[in-house]
């Protein structure tokens, strides 16, 4: 019989990333966090656990991880079917969620989907960001349950369900395109023009110039990693970038941003994936994940 104290800790670990941040979320002490996985793994008879910098978990410990959050979301059902063990828990429980996605798709869309499930549910949301090139890899280490990500393969234990596809624009302000750009826009003088990128793990600008160029050009670039800076950077002329067309429609529209070469849009398709626990919880944000999408991307 698995032990429920020992598997929070490790599921705490693997979120946190440390021992230390863990026992701070458990309100107990690094070495009693420690003590629980080291009999869970002995239990097992395996490592659940890589300790580094931060820590993860390894196949073993990601599936037990998975089981975790998929017992609390069957806990909860249970506690609407016998109330009475939420009197004896002291009040209705609130259940750990746990989600990844882009900045983008939480900047624009997802986030007041999120937020009317949220507000309706007994539920604790706990949302991490990646590039939606990686985010399934969080669904693979047993972190979260559901994930926006581009990859359409589902993660082992889940499904995955189609969203659209999120329209990207290259833009940038009139003065930075007449400074950077007044004798077109081609490899050269995309090789000189100040670039933004969300972060290092933000391929959009190269997608884009390969189709625009048909080869690879070394850019310059800047890093910010908020989509609402990245706009006010773009206005303000520090360089050009891809923008979720739904976050620039007012700047389009004033002709602060311009389109650096019109009818040139990237649209990336998004997934909704989700761990398959028969979970009214998880289906009701699923539900309202897919409303949202369908009515703000494109089909």
């Amino acid at each position: 019989m698995l032990d429920y104290a020992s598997l929070a800790a490790l599921a705490a670990v693997v979120r946190e990333g440390s021992f230390e941040r863990a026992a701070r979320a458990l309100h107990v002490t690094p070495s009693a966090v420690s003590q629980r996985i080291r009999l869970l793994e002995e239990q097992v008879g395996c490592a659940l656990v890589v300790r580094a910098q931060p820590c993860y978990a390894t196949e073993t410990g990601r599936r037990l991880c998975q089981h975790v959050d998929r017992v609390r979301l069957l806990e909860h059902e249970l506690h609407g079917a016998l109330p009475t063990l939420a009197v004896d828990a002291g009040g209705p429980l609130l259940v750990p969620l746990p989600v990844v996605v882009n900045a983008d798709s939480l900047a624009t869309w997802f986030a007041p989907a999120m937020t009317r499930f949220a507000a309706a549910a007994p539920v604790l949301m706990d949302v991490a960001v990646d590039d939606q090139e990686h985010t399934a890899q969080w669904l693979r280490s047993g972190k979260v349950l559901a994930a926006v990500t581009a990859s359409a393969q589902a993660a082992a234990g889940c499904n995955s369900r189609p969203l659209g596809a999120m329209r990207y624009l290259a833009a940038a302000s009139p003065g930075f395109i007449q400074r950077y750009f007044s004798h077109g826009i081609d490899a050269s003088s995309l090789a000189l023009a100040p670039s933004l990128m969300f972060n290092s793990k933000d391929e959009l600008q190269a997608q884009w110039v390969q189709r625009l160029c048909q080869r690879h050009v070394q850019l310059p670039r800047h890093t910010l990693p908020s989509p609402q800076a990245f706009v006010m950077a773009a206005v303000a002329g520090m360089g050009w970038g891809l923008h979720a067309q739904a976050l620039i429609v007012d700047q389009l529209a004033q002709g602060t941003l311009v389109e650096l070469v019109a009818a040139l849009p990237l649209d990336v398709p998004l997934y909704w994936q989700q761990a398959r626990a028969a979970s009214i919880l998880l289906d009701g944000l699923t539900s309202e994940v897919l409303a949202a999408a369908g009515a703000l991307i494109q089909p």
